[in-house]
């Protein structure tokens, strides 16, 4: 491997870093982004259950907060639970949108080394086709600078697409995941809301 890299010159490097950067986010997008820490099953019912029994406490709302990106969107909810509908759900939908920044975090860096490996790819390319047009001399053209030319160019273009290729895959996985999982919580936290407001309704009548 170190062989392919030496070969490879140094405009290789910056395919390797961006590479160990790709390959991080996609690690820890994919732990960050498991259901089971974002929108676990089960939290709606025990926050209604919670509420019926203690109503709004102040270590309710603490649980919820650190429990998941879910039970933030309850907690603001449970927040303004003494107002109208309306005012509840501008609540979630205001903890919503910091929730869903939380959640596409790195995930526009991975989609920028997605888009920008082809072109690291691309400088070593045309830094190796430099020195292959610095090989030739009046005296003939040397055979190791032109060997080591043809691999600078060929070796940077195939890993700036090895690594363009899964990150751009892993991009658009996490996408769709960020997307699915903020329709699934905006679903829920709607429930919560006709919850609570039509249990209020009812008991009233």
């Amino acid at each position: 491997m170190w062989s392919i890299i030496e070969a490879a010159g140094w405009p290789i490097w910056t395919i390797v870093v961006a590479s160990v950067v790709s390959l991080a986010i996609i690690l820890e997008r994919f732990f960050s982004l498991r259901q089971a820490l974002v929108a676990p099953g089960g939290l709606l019912e025990q926050t209604v259950r919670e509420y019926r029994t203690e109503g709004v406490s102040a270590l309710l709302l603490q649980k919820l907060e650190h429990h998941s990106p879910l039970g933030r969107l309850f907690a603001a909810g449970l927040r303004n639970a003494g107002g109208s509908r309306e005012v509840m759900k501008d609540a979630i939908e205001d903890e919503g949108r910091v929730v869903a920044h939380q959640l596409e975090r790195f995930i526009t860096t991975l989609g920028t080394i997605a888009a920008m490996a082809p072109l690291l790819g691309l400088l070593g390319t045309v830094v190796g086709m430099i020195e292959l047009f610095g090989s030739q001399s009046p005296v003939g053209t040397n055979p190791h600078v032109l060997a080591h030319g043809i691999s600078v160019a060929l070796y940077n273009t195939a890993f700036g697409l090895i690594v363009a290729i899964p990150s751009m895959i892993f991009y658009r996985h996490f996408r769709s995941r960020v997307d699915s999982l903020l329709v699934d919580m905006e679903s829920q936290a709607v429930r919560l809301v006709e919850v609570l407001h039509g249990g209020r309704h009812n008991g009233e009548e």
